[in-house]
């Protein structure tokens, strides 16, 4: 299939491509929603819940990430037997229970729990929606529309944090919860009335666990799909371990207060005109060119960072963080979406499995590199900084074994 219309089930309404583009991009920001909103409430909710160590807020969104990780790995093999639209909304209807839950929760260790689940239901909204654009869209084409859906998703980090900031001017955090719920309704009916299911029935594999395992194996033995997987896992452990740290270095160090979710905002900019660049490059130039060049940067701009950052004045002045910050989530985001779509390519015939174990991977592993990253948080941003660092590092050393040892060959015309 070439078109988001073609996709249909009897007596379902078309989707135009726009309009699928954008609801997939709101779907997959459900996940950034819920992280990136109540990042400035995290100070609140350690004093109102009794959270003596700054460090373990953190676990606010570590906790998420686990659940979020960890339950990737059912969705996909659940959608490759039951379709698409099914487990979705089952998982956007976990997702608004929790969030609901965790504005009335009286203690830390219970929000937690509930921040677990809450992973575990947006979990659906990574894995299918990721497996519905597989369904629809192949080759470059699958990396134009991730692009897309990419750069409309980078709304979120935009306005979210300075949303949770205008909320808890009237409110507590709790009703940042209740705002994320009711965000969560609103995507689950859009997504009720209008998205089709879009798995083929010669697709459908059974929901057994020889199946499953049948399903993994392939993942994890195509060379190409699994360490493109390990090296989005390690770059993206870069994103969590700066998530983690985020409201410590703008708010401690640099004292940016209110201002924090601009600075934040600023950073997301950066991600979300990349995504939009590569969205109109990615049909000429093709994705490894792309996403090898901006790996290749993003190795320089980390390593100029990290030696600024050792020898230079401490702390760094500002605008040379948030410069070289920008500079290097700007290659991110022309990594992100063309490596998504390099280790999902030759996985079409098992989308959802693919996408589950995928996800599982780079979620789970991310989340423990960028607990890492966090938890080494000293007062100053050199933990984050030397994080960055060898996370490109490791990253480049797999593409390097994806590729044989050479960057930027196409593998066929579409690619």
């Amino acid at each position: 299939m070439t078109d988001s219309s073609q996709a249909v089930s009897a007596g379902q309404t078309p989707m135009g491509k726009r309009e699928f583009i954008a609801l997939a991009a709101f779907l997959m920001a459900t996940n950034s929603l819920a992280i990136d909103i109540m990042l400035p409430a995290l100070q609140q909710i350690g004093s109102n819940l009794g959270v003596e160590s700054e460090n373990h807020r953190q676990f606010v969104v570590s906790s998420y990430l686990l659940g979020f990780g960890g339950a990737q790995l059912f969705y996909g093999p659940i959608s490759d037997r039951f379709g698409r639209r099914l487990p979705l909304l089952v998982g956007l209807a976990i997702y608004i229970a929790s969030a609901i839950g965790i504005a009335f929760i009286p203690s830390f260790a219970g929000l937690l729990v509930l921040r677990f689940i809450q992973g575990i239901g947006s979990a659906a909204t990574r894995v299918i929606t990721i497996s519905i654009v597989r369904d629809i869209y192949g080759g470059r084409q699958m990396a134009e529309v991730m692009s897309l859906i990419m750069m409309v998703f980078m709304i979120v980090p935009v306005v979210a944090p300075g949303s949770g900031q205008i909320i808890m001017l009237f409110a507590s955090w709790h009703m940042i919860f209740v705002f994320i719920a009711a965000m969560g309704a609103a995507i689950a009916a859009w997504t009720f009335y209008r998205l089709p299911e879009t798995l083929d029935p010669r697709n459908m594999r059974p929901f057994t666990a020889r199946s499953i395992l049948s399903g993994f194996q392939l993942v994890l033995t195509n060379r190409i799909a699994l360490c493109y997987t390990l090296a989005t896992t390690f770059i993206f452990g870069s994103l969590f371990g700066f998530i983690n740290s985020a409201q410590q270095i703008y708010v401690g160090i640099y004292d940016l207060g209110v201002y924090f979710p601009f600075a934040f905002a600023a950073v997301a900019v950066f991600m979300s005109i990349a995504s939009f660049l590569n969205s109109r490059f990615v049909g000429k130039f093709g994705m490894r060119r792309l996403s090898h060049g901006s790996l290749l940067g993003f190795v320089a701009v980390n390593t100029l960072w990290m030696i600024v950052q050792v020898v230079g004045p401490q702390p760094m002045p500002f605008f040379l963080f948030i410069g070289f910050f920008g500079i290097a989530m700007f290659q991110f985001g022309w990594i992100g979406s063309n490596f998504n779509s390099l280790a999902m390519e030759p996985l079409g015939h098992v989308a959802g499995t693919a996408s589950s174990v995928l996800g599982f991977m780079s979620t789970i592993g991310g989340a423990i590199i960028g607990a890492a990253i966090g938890q080494a948080f000293d007062g100053t941003a050199l933990p984050m900084v030397s994080g960055y660092f060898a996370v490109s590092i490791i990253g480049l050393v797999f593409v390097l074994i994806a590729e044989k040892g050479r960057l930027f060959q196409p593998h066929n015309p579409r690619l």
